[in-house]
């Protein structure tokens, strides 16, 4: 019968296995409570995200605020006034108009974004969707006021850069996003609120533009993504107790045949004849 593999002294060392094992063992350990970590970070995400549609639909539903006023620009922020429902005054200036171009339930075209002069300032207004057809004022001219209004709409924040793979232009005038500083700085003007407001879906005469087409989604697959880390924890962690099994057999068969080893040496000794 062939001897058990070598260690040191001619045979197999006992446990000679264990520490490549252990080794194994605790990345797998590392691995599982890393995939565990990331599903109790999905399943957090999801809290925060469940309430921050809870606060916003909170806030478009509600009763409309005047607008922050210059002293407290400094401090509006996504978290606390995005979407508030609110109201303004002033006068527009029309000759300050840019158009963003949008995609919208009503097909291709272009926001309107039109400066309104208030008494705290100057508040950019996206007074809703023009198609292309309309994008020279004068093809519109009923629904440029010069006079006196009042706006009622949806506070948001500056859409800085551009649009996904598409930067704002200004020196062609092409733009992508609602960038409130940069859209300021093209048009000249001075002392301009750090956000803009959604013009609600109130009509404007002649038809143009179509305000109350924001639209207010928040993507939310946070419990699909939660799932998924648990059950690669789970299929992860399945795996490395079946590897410790089979590697404790593994010990258990050697261990046998090391003592079925010693016991022949034992009894050829006993008989007088060597071992080999």
């Amino acid at each position: 019968m062939p001897a058990p593999a070598d260690g040191a002294g001619g045979r197999r060392t006992p446990g000679a296995w264990r520490p490549a094992t252990l080794a194994i063992g605790a990345a797998w350990v590392a691995c599982v409570a890393i995939l565990l970590a990331l599903g109790v970070w999905q399943v957090e995400r999801r809290a925060w995200k469940l309430d921050l549609i809870d606060r916003v639909e909170r806030r478009v539903h509600a009763a409309p605020v005047p607008v922050p006023q210059r002293a407290a620009w400094p401090a509006v922020n996504r978290n606390d006034d995005e979407y508030k429902r609110v109201t303004l005054s002033g006068r527009f200036l029309n000759d300050g108009e840019t158009l963003v171009q949008a995609l919208t339930i009503e097909g291709p075209g272009y926001w309107v974004v039109t400066p309104l002069q208030t008494t705290e300032g100057v508040v950019l207004v996206n007074r809703g969707f023009v198609p292309s057809d309309r994008r020279d004022r004068a093809s519109r001219g009923a629904g440029n006021p010069d006079g006196a209004v009042s706006v009622t709409g949806l506070l948001r924040l500056s859409e800085p850069g551009g649009g996904f793979l598409r930067h704002n232009d200004p020196q062609a005038n092409r733009w992508y996003s609602r960038d409130v500083a940069a859209i300021a700085a093209a048009r000249g003007l001075q002392d301009v609120a750090p956000y803009f407001v959604d013009a609600d879906a109130t009509p404007n005469p002649g038809g143009f533009p179509i305000g109350g087409l924001t639209v207010i989604a928040f993507p939310n697959n946070h419990l699909v993504y939660a799932l998924t880390w648990f059950t690669l924890a789970l299929m992860l962690a399945g795996a490395g107790v079946q590897r410790l099994h089979r590697a404790r057999g593994e010990a258990g068969a050697a261990a046998a045949q090391d003592a079925e080893w010693d016991h022949r040496q034992q009894g050829m000794r006993g008989h007088g004849a060597s071992p080999l």
